[in-house]
């Protein structure tokens, strides 16, 4: 049975150009450029207003692919014509980032500051001294950078301290128990 996601087209807006080479899918806005090697299982057609995705033969791995491939092709379209951003936020006292030149500097209360120089194609805009937003047109890029940057100090249970993706809830704990010993 085939995929209900994998089975819609995927429209190509003015300005972008999908290309198909071999197993390999390139898409070119006005963004930047990404591609994307096909799996086994699934067929790539590039039609002059769209592409479709279709599944080759049968079996797990064709069933498993057909959704995926025309998500992450859906993905590519976008990024390349809106592109992608997470916002984070910091919170702690004293804890800030800032940005000298395209370094980001963060003060998250370790004796050190943390210099983070993002990879080629991702922009960090730094909106406060709190709230920063990681930006660009490959969504799992974006995503693994702002994975990292959290990854420096994740959010801790007790006050909530650290960088947390905004909107994100982060559960608490009680902490001790006022009083003294127990027998």
């Amino acid at each position: 049975m085939p995929s209900r996601v994998g089975k819609l087209p995927i429209a190509i807006p003015a300005g972008v150009t999908v290309t198909r080479q071999g197993t390999t899918v390139r898409v070119k806005g006005p963004k930047g450029e990404l591609q994307f090697a096909m799996g086994h299982g699934v067929e790539v057609a590039v039609e002059p207003k769209e592409v479709l995705v279709t599944q080759v033969g049968g079996g797990k791995q064709a069933l498993a692919m057909h959704g995926t491939t025309r998500a992450i092709l859906a993905n590519m379209v976008h990024g390349v014509t809106q592109g992608f951003s997470k916002a984070l936020e910091i919170q702690g006292t004293g804890y800030r980032a800032q940005l000298q030149g395209k370094t980001l500097n963060l003060q998250l209360g370790f004796s050190h500051a943390i210099e983070f120089t993002p990879p080629a194609g991702i922009a960090i805009a730094v909106e406060s001294p709190t709230r920063l937003v990681v930006s660009g047109y490959d969504k799992g890029l974006v995503g693994q950078v702002a994975a990292e940057i959290r990854g420096y100090r994740p959010p801790e249970p007790y006050k909530g301290k650290g960088i947390r993706y905004v909107g994100e809830y982060v559960r608490r704990k009680a902490g001790k128990a006022a009083g003294g010993k127990t027998a």
